[in-house]
């Protein structure tokens, strides 16, 4: 097996006296696609976070994060903003509030690629950033490129949010629920359009969601975690078709589908 890209060893985050994170393990290889699986409040977006040194300031952070072997934890801020964007990018969960609602997309496309490439002319930029658009399959993205983001539809902005964060063509991919806000065939797209990026670039990716159904169609190992813990780990096929912890149980047995007897109520936690 390649070395990983990403190893996170025995990490613990409190909030104050809070622990939300506890001993979580996990590696990522090259172009592994990783799900992470967990309710709210579980831990796993604030360990997403912790990789990039986007917590709150109050937060504490134990244990190990080494990216391509360079440990993250401790480091200084112009280290952790070489790493951000460049090599790893993140792609937050709510479209409707990640992007500035009084700039056009396309200078803010624009401005994540002046922030690694300072020296880049306005031109360039530009024609980077509406490359970038077309990747992610906008319409008329020369045209667009001036439009602010209430003039794109939710699915829309969650394209332009992933062509902000592969504009610098990263490594490690980390997808915080990224279709949480979106209906289900809006859902299915962008998760169509993920799987796509990620062939064709090679990326590896951290994935999120409390969706069992939603991780088990682009990861190929599978996380769950609760309380801040992991409890099981596993392919996508065992962990979703032969469940070992009671809480991974539950949760798919909390799923409906065309076989589920609706005189019966869904399992609960």
């Amino acid at each position: 097996m390649p070395e990983a890209l990403l190893e996170i060893r025995d990490l613990h985050i409190w909030f104050g006296s809070t622990e939300a994170v506890r001993g979580v393990d996990l590696s990522i290889a090259p172009g592994e696609v990783l799900g992470l699986v967990g309710e709210s409040g579980s831990g796993k977006s604030v360990t997403a976070l912790a990789v990039l040194g986007l917590l709150d300031p109050v937060a504490r952070v134990a244990g190990s994060i080494r990216w391509k072997g360079q440990e993250l934890v401790g480091l200084n801020e112009r280290g952790l903003r070489a790493i951000r964007g460049s090599e790893i990018a993140m792609v937050f969960q709510e479209p409707m509030t990640a992007l500035n609602p009084v700039m056009t997309v396309g200078r803010q496309i624009a401005e994540a690629i002046a922030v690694h490439e300072p020296h880049l002319s306005s031109r360039k930029a530009k024609r980077r950033a509406i490359a970038a658009m077309e990747s992610v399959a906008i319409p008329e993205a020369a045209r667009r490129f001036a439009d602010y983001p209430h003039q794109f539809s939710g699915g829309q902005r969650q394209r332009i949010l992933i062509a902000m964060a592969l504009v610098h063509k990263p490594q490690l991919l980390m997808a915080d629920e990224p279709t949480t806000a979106l209906d289900v065939t809006v859902q299915a797209q962008v998760l169509d359009l993920l799987k796509t990026l990620q062939r064709e670039h090679g990326l590896a990716m951290l994935f999120t969601s409390h969706n069992l159904a939603v991780v088990g169609q682009v990861a190929e190992r599978v996380m769950v975690m609760r309380h801040g813990e992991v409890l099981e780990t596993g392919s996508a096929h065992k962990v979703l078709t032969a469940p070992e912890n009671d809480y991974t149980k539950t949760l798919l047995n909390a799923v409906p589908t065309l076989r589920t007897d609706r005189d019966k109520p869904l399992a609960t936690l």
